[in-house]
């Protein structure tokens, strides 16, 4: 009897192919979107003023539900310590954590923003798992980048350090530039063009300088999107290059093909 219950609450908490599993799951999807607006209300001072107490005890009604969920889950769980040590167990404790810890911490309720991580489960949820084909294309894309792009941010920080170092020397504390790190800082808002303005050069050679950093700065910014655009192109061509149609095994097909060149069978998704 202990063990038919079990599976029963697994199939409701784990699944969602049965109509309970997938209404258990949209109304813990909704649960979460509402138990994030709570929390973001409570960090607003005037409507913590005024609703504290209506917010205290919604804050703790969705941390004693979602509380009974975890113990559920890890009850019913096919390998508990899999599940309490993964991904979503982790998430899943952390998201109730907070609200007890800050009666000996203090100041720990903003930590409860970290339930938006529990709504990955849309993919479960919403059926979207047919698209981690794609997902999987822009990981190795990006993946594959991490070296041109390493070259590009080494690159970048050398320009910053010494366009820092020579604003330093051209500039000095008078104008704003006290140090070194200082004047990095002002290299980097302004390679970025992001360009706060709470430190500006003065003098005619410093603006020159700086102008310099500018045009320099519109023209990197966008390198690593093209590298990464480029090796998205790569991986999405290569993908549907070595497609294989499900009918009769064919392969090498044409980038972006949905259908067999040999039989018209269509194509797995996430191969294109």
């Amino acid at each position: 009897m202990n063990l038919t219950w079990r599976l029963r609450l697994r199939k409701v908490i784990f699944e969602s192919d049965t109509q309970a599993g997938r209404v258990f799951d949209i109304a813990l999807f909704w649960a979460i979107l509402a138990s994030m607006a709570t929390v973001m209300l409570d960090s607003v001072a005037s409507v913590r003023e005024s609703y504290g107490t209506i917010i205290g005890v919604v804050e703790w009604f969705f941390t004693i539900l979602f509380t009974i969920e975890y113990m559920l889950r890890l009850y019913s769980a096919p390998i508990r310590l899999r599940y309490a040590t993964g991904f979503f167990g982790v998430v899943d404790l952390l998201s109730v954590l907070p609200t007890y810890l800050d009666f000996v911490f203090g100041g720990l309720q903003s930590l409860l923003i970290l339930r938006v991580f529990r709504l990955l489960r849309i993919f479960r949820v919403f059926r979207l798992g047919k698209h981690m084909g794609e997902a999987r294309t822009l990981v190795t894309a990006l993946e594959k980048s991490v070296p041109k792009i390493t070259v590009f941010l080494s690159t970048v920080l050398s320009i910053v350090l010494v366009v820092g170092a020579l604003m330093y020397l051209l500039e000095g504390e008078a104008n704003g530039f006290t140090s070194i790190p200082r004047s990095i800082y002002w290299a980097i808002v302004t390679m970025t063009t992001v360009g706060y303005g709470d430190i500006s050069p003065k003098t005619a050679i410093g603006q020159v300088v700086a102008s310099v950093l500018m045009i320099l700065g519109y023209g990197i910014m966008a390198v690593p999107t093209g590298i990464v655009a480029a090796e998205l192109t790569h991986e999405t061509r290569h993908a549907s290059a070595g497609a294989i149609c499900g009918e009769c095994g064919t392969a090498g097909h044409d980038p972006g093909a949905r259908f067999c060149k040999n039989c018209g069978g269509e194509l797995a998704e996430g191969t294109i």
